[in-house]
């Protein structure tokens, strides 16, 4: 059941990597002023998906720790990462709703938007370099 929160947190970093990879055609048309075509609306799917799958993980991993260990944030620098990937995910869900519903020509939003959101991937790997060692001393 321990491994219930990795598989799910690494399937939760995949969708964002789809979501960055749809996000950039957006960035090319905006910015490097490129014709490509951007889908929305899976887009904005794709990357809801993706940052419900890692608040949802935030909070399985709180619980696997309190019903495996009888304790939580004993993980050192794992739940620490996790801790600052909170607000991330809050922003980045809170800027792509204000974008979803008020569609209009942008530059600032969009931007702040994807870099948010690519700080949040880089993060979220870096929970794999930290999960392992949680699972390499707790588990394993």
């Amino acid at each position: 059941m321990l491994y219930f929160h990795p598989v799910f947190q690494a399937v939760a970093t995949l969708l964002a990597l789809y979501a960055l990879t749809l996000g950039f055609r957006r960035f090319q048309f905006n910015h490097l002023k490129k014709r490509v075509a951007f889908n929305w609306k899976r887009h904005v799917f794709v990357g809801r998906l993706a940052l419900g799958m890692w608040m949802l993980g935030m909070v399985g991993g709180l619980m696997m720790a309190r019903i495996y260990w009888s304790t939580t944030l004993l993980t050192g620098l794992h739940w620490q990462v996790a801790f600052w990937l909170l607000p991330l995910i809050l922003f980045g869900f809170a800027t792509g709703e204000v974008m979803n519903r008020l569609k209009e020509p942008r530059k600032i939003l969009p931007l702040l938007h994807g870099l948010n959101n690519l700080i949040l991937i880089c993060l979220a790997l870096f929970q794999f370099y930290t999960g392992w060692h949680v699972l390499k001393d707790f588990v394993l």
